[in-house]
């Protein structure tokens, strides 16, 4: 079965209020994106920093791996 997707129109007197939610989570998106890639870096700074340290290797190499995921996942 296949879904077809209903678009429905908003009313002329909701549009304010429907443009400014659009805005917002336009802006909320872009944020969450931003913070991830942030994050990404900070894991793969931190995880060969430990790594460096050749004690710290078994977290480093992790958190090189969740940084690298964590970037890419807010790139693509």
């Amino acid at each position: 079965m296949t879904e077809t997707k209903e678009k429905k129109r908003v009313p002329w007197y909701l549009w304010p209020f429907w443009a400014i939610w659009r805005l917002v989570e336009l802006i909320l998106a872009a944020t969450g994106r931003l913070v991830a890639v942030i994050l990404g870096l900070v894991f793969l700074i931190v995880g060969v920093v430990l790594t460096v340290t050749v004690v710290g290797a078994i977290v480093g190499i992790p958190f090189i791996i969740f940084g690298l995921l964590l970037t890419i996942r807010g790139l693509f």
